[in-house]
């Protein structure tokens, strides 16, 4: 007759071949015999895990742990725990690991992991820490702990952890990537810029032009640097609209080292692109025939500074505004919405939310602000969150009427003052450089750096940093000090 060891055996090996039906009968015949197994009842849990019964699994590990703690037990635990996203479960057992586990590499970092997703930084920080003492060699540690030093404004911390992620992988281009964010994020753009070759968005652009044009946008006509005082440059859009805005500054500059320019921005941009100029002297608005395009070489644009050589303060380059509104439509918008010798101010609180729902805020969050005398709000939420301009009272709406950059620029500049989100709206505030309040999250972009006292990039722009993770209170009230502190001066002078 088998013994119960010899039915966990045999449940275990059903289990390693995948076998999890067989494995569990094999597993509850051997409690009968022997019912306070505490391996048993661990397999058990594992094996409710391997089948995504979260809740079962829970059950049959703390009954593990129960007659047994044991670190092998724990990691069960916290496995399921992730599984469920019950992070405060496996933060609640830290003074386990502390006393029990100290030296436990697997228990330490997914104490690291819980703080983590629970938004407490420093904690992570800390078992993060502890967890490298053990295991130096964690990649996925490092490049944790990297992400952390850069949420909490730690960059050069950041910058050292990723250098220690790119010798553990010295041929990953995620890690070159975020590196190159890091370094960019400390004004490293000597060395960022190199490495942001290696984003995702660059390599999506080039197939699509390649696809295209895949006679004249090939991968031997990516232009590297090189001298094209005698040739045409195909420039193409990628990322998001802000994105293009801002390294739009790049073009002008572009083109004093080519016989042609031609650009190809995202079809809401036109309008804005045909009315600045910036030295383009074909502005693509859509598909062409690849019979009818000409061009020598090409690149994406975000790799305009890098592929022009800029160095240091150059990478700056137009901080005082580039791009401009259509006079007359200017007008228009004046006498339709503006026709008031109020203080004005345009608004926005949520951009593309595919990418970053910290970057979201609440219409409602402006309600204080919009009570404050002698102000009028107006309302340039397009799209996704303009449902929301309802919740706010004694605003303009202009938003739900702008198709396009070109009225959002004439629109735009009628106003005193702008505040909004991380958005395409800061971008094209400063671009053309006109104040503006940019209400920043806690993780905060790598654009703005790690000294927030200024903004490099457009001179009319003031950035506001949430003080509390996920908190905007706080921003929108050191706004109303100095929305008030502005409105004051302006009518004692």
């Amino acid at each position: 007759m088998p013994t119960v060891n010899d039915i966990i055996s045999i449940g275990f090996s059903l289990h390693q071949d995948g076998k999890l039906e067989e494995a569990e009968n094999a597993y509850n015949e051997a409690l009968k015999l022997g019912s306070e197994n505490a391996e048993v009842f661990n397999l058990m849990g594992v094996l409710k895990l391997q089948q995504n019964n979260v809740p079962a699994a829970l059950e049959w590990v703390h009954r593990a742990i129960r007659i047994r703690p044991c670190e092998y037990f724990y990691e069960t635990y916290f496995q399921t725990c992730i599984r469920g996203g019950l992070y405060q479960e496996i933060a609640d057992c830290e003074q386990v690991v502390k006393k029990d586990y100290p030296k436990s590499f697997s228990l330490l970092f997914n104490l690291a992991l819980a703080f983590k997703n629970l938004k407490q930084n420093h904690k992570a920080i800390e078992y993060y820490d502890k967890a490298l003492k053990i295991d130096p060699s964690s990649y996925q540690a490092w490049f944790n702990l990297a992400h952390l030093y850069s949420v909490e404004g730690e960059c050069k911390n950041a910058v050292s952890a990723l250098k220690i992620c790119k010798k553990l992988k010295p041929h990953d281009t995620d890690t070159d990537y975020f590196l190159s964010i890091a370094l960019m994020r400390i004004k490293d753009y000597k060395h960022g810029l190199k490495l942001f070759e290696n984003r995702i968005c660059r390599e999506t652009a080039i197939a699509l032009q390649n696809k295209t044009y895949p006679n004249l946008a090939s991968r031997d006509k990516l232009w590297n640097g090189e001298n094209i005082k005698d040739k045409t440059i195909f420039i193409y859009h990628e990322a998001g609209y802000g994105d293009v805005i801002m390294f739009s500054r790049y073009l002008p500059i572009l083109k004093q080292k080519c016989k042609k320019l031609v650009f190809y921005p995202q079809k809401p941009l036109v309008p804005l692109f045909q009315e600045s100029g910036l030295g383009i002297d074909e502005l693509i608005e859509g598909y062409i025939p690849e019979s009818h395009m000409n061009f020598d070489v090409h690149a994406p644009l975000l790799s305009l500074p890098y592929l022009l050589g800029l160095k240091g303060n150059k990478v700056f380059a137009y901080s005082e505004g580039y791009l401009t509104a259509n006079e007359k439509l200017k007008e228009e918008y004046r006498e339709k919405y503006f026709n008031n010798d109020k203080f004005k101010i345009g608004i926005k609180w949520r951009g593309n939310t595919y990418y970053d729902q910290d970057r979201v805020i609440s219409a409602k969050e402006f309600l204080p602000l919009i009570d404050v005398k002698g102000t009028q709000f107006y309302s340039f939420q397009t799209f996704e969150g303009s449902e929301e301009t309802e919740s706010l009272h004694n605003i303009i709406d202009i938003g739900s009427n702008l198709i396009d950059f070109g009225q959002t620029a004439a629109a735009l500049s009628n106003l005193d003052l702008v505040i909004c989100n991380d958005t395409s709206l800061a971008h094209l505030a400063g671009a053309m450089g006109i104040p503006c309040f940019v209400m920043l999250p806690w993780e905060v972009n790598w654009r703005w750096h790690d000294n927030l006292d200024r903004c490099d990039w457009y001179d009319s722009l003031k950035l506001y940093r949430q003080q509390v993770q996920g908190e905007w209170s706080g921003v929108i009230e050191e706004i109303k000090d100095k929305l008030e502190e502005i409105l004051y001066n302006s009518f004692k002078n």
